[in-house]
């Protein structure tokens, strides 16, 4: 049984002329726990959008989105919320941390709206969840005495540390040079493993992309498979991005 079923999900807006944007056209894709998708597309074919939707962020326009047999697209909003605070964790490009915030404060958060016991061990349970990601010793620095790649990491630790079922990573390496994001792929694919969860990646690098276990192409708004995901690496080094997946094909945002 799929963990994330997505069913002819569509999403579509209004513009302000009236017009009808339609950004998702009927997308189907299952992920099973424990396995490791990415996507690639043009800047403005809908990754985003869909990620969002997998997130509970957005919902669908039309279509069914089922989180380990439940159907979301007929939840309330406060069931819709717990289950994003419990079941998901998010890593974005721009880490997305509180600058005035130490590194284990940054973890913490997420902790605040845990039950009780999480709770009142939040510091010491983000502590040790910086410790897995290497930052045990920098739990009391500030993002701004970090660099990039550490800063990632503390996104990462605040992402994971209350055990998500599904980690979705919006181009998680797009603000790091090659090597650092290396590692912090690394990291995220070793730490979705042990905790058996779904790593959904959005990315524009090729290279990334190819270390999942199945890959898609988003254009004209639906998810086309890639037949091997290792084959995307050869773009990468022939210097493709993935701003030309999809290439010859219109996607609209």
């Amino acid at each position: 049984m799929s963990l994330v079923c997505l069913r002819d999900v569509t999403r579509t807006v209004t513009l302000p002329d009236g017009e009808d944007l339609h950004i998702l056209r009927g997308v189907n894709l299952d992920v099973a726990e424990g396995e490791h998708v990415s996507i690639v597309g043009r800047s403005g074919t809908g990754k985003s959008t869909m990620l969002n939707i997998i997130g509970l962020l957005d919902t669908p326009t039309s279509g069914t989105y089922e989180l380990d047999g439940v159907d979301t697209t007929r939840l309330g909003e406060g069931r819709r919320a717990r289950m994003r605070g419990e079941d998901f964790g998010f890593v974005f490009q721009q880490f997305n941390i509180f600058s005035a915030r130490t590194a284990a404060e940054n973890v913490e958060v997420p902790l605040l709206y845990a039950p009780g016991p999480q709770l009142l061990r939040r510091r010491s349970i983000a502590v040790d969840m910086l410790e897995r990601v290497g930052l045990g010793e920098r739990a009391d620095s500030y993002p701004g005495e970090m660099s990039g790649g550490e800063q990632q990491r503390i996104a990462i630790a605040r992402a994971l540390v209350r055990r998500p079922r599904v980690i979705l990573a919006d181009e998680p390496t797009g603000a790091l040079d090659p090597d650092t994001g290396r590692v912090v792929m690394a990291l995220l694919e070793e730490v979705a493993r042990e905790s058996n969860a779904a790593l959904i990646v959005i990315t524009h690098d090729m290279a990334v992309a190819a270390r999942a276990q199945r890959a898609y192409e988003l254009y004209d708004g639906t998810l086309h498979e890639v037949e091997d995901p290792s084959a995307l690496a050869h773009r990468a080094e022939a210097g493709h991005s993935g701003d030309e997946a999809g290439a010859g094909q219109e996607g609209e945002q």
